[in-house]
């Protein structure tokens, strides 16, 4: 009995090249009732930690249950493990290189496996460079459709699954100290700090020498401003106004932010 799960799929491979649409192939060849949702495909290539943030703000919003598989494998066709693994929203599928590790810092693994069962692959020998293609999609596939989880592969402790290493902010009474953990296409600066944590204080953002004043939206600053806010994904967020914070300010992934909070 066809079960017909949610899918989605994320992945760096952009859309200038027929991978995605490959992968929706095999998924339809296994049941061409079942329902892929894109996330994004625009990862930046190997980009595990911001397939990692997106991933993260994205599975919530989607029904218990739903597969996601995620292909962001700069280790594809090494000895790095393949894994589906059962958390309390639905199931993951793809490479174990830590960009799961953002959806289960939030919501923790209940079960995983290595996707050691070829019966469940487009096929017994798989390409060493597009797993996407010839396991992860087709596995997550059959989970969708209801092939339970521990007939994909071996068992394994979901406490050997990846980490990506990520560094926690830092808190004291006058202020809070993060980094950016993530650039959206707008330039925006998304940093590691909470929103909750400047919930009903005054407070700026000291950036590249600059201190920016803190605002709800970005349209408070006057166009090419800086301006910082709590973005809709919930965290502390530099951006300009009709601008890139990125290009204005030279920063990137895992540079720093402090956040000064005012009395």
């Amino acid at each position: 009995m066809l079960h017909n799960r949610l899918l989605t799929l994320l992945s760096d491979f952009g859309l200038s090249d027929v991978y995605v649409g490959v992968m929706k192939g095999v998924i339809a060849q296994i049941n061409p009732t079942l329902t892929a949702i894109d996330l994004t495909h625009e990862i930046s290539p190997q980009n595990i930690a911001a397939a990692r943030f997106c991933l993260m703000n994205a599975y919530s919003y989607f029904p218990d249950g739903t597969v996601h598989i995620a292909v962001v494998d700069p280790g594809v066709g090494s000895k790095r493990r393949g894994v589906a693994i059962k958390f309390a929203g639905g199931f993951l599928v793809g490479p174990d290189n830590g960009l799961f590790s953002g959806v289960l810092s939030e919501s923790p693994p209940v079960a995983a496996v290595e996707l050691t069962n070829s019966e469940y692959w487009r096929t017994p020998t798989p390409s060493t460079t597009f797993h996407g293609r010839d396991i992860f999609a087709a596995v997550g596939a059959h989970l969708a459709s209801g092939v339970p989880l521990e007939q994909l592969g071996r068992a394994i402790n979901p406490e050997t699954l990846v980490q990506l290493p990520i560094l926690e902010c830092t808190q004291t009474d006058e202020s809070l100290v993060g980094y950016i953990q993530y650039v959206d296409r707008f330039g925006n600066l998304i940093t590691n700090i909470p929103g909750n944590l400047v919930e009903g204080k005054t407070w700026s953002v000291e950036a590249a020498g600059f201190t920016i004043l803190s605002n709800k939206t970005y349209s408070d600053s006057p166009a090419g401003s800086f301006v910082a806010l709590v973005g809709s994904h919930g965290w502390v967020e530099i951006a300009v106004n009709n601008g890139n914070a990125k290009l204005v300010l030279h920063k990137d992934l895992g540079d720093s932010v402090q956040i000064l909070l005012h009395s």
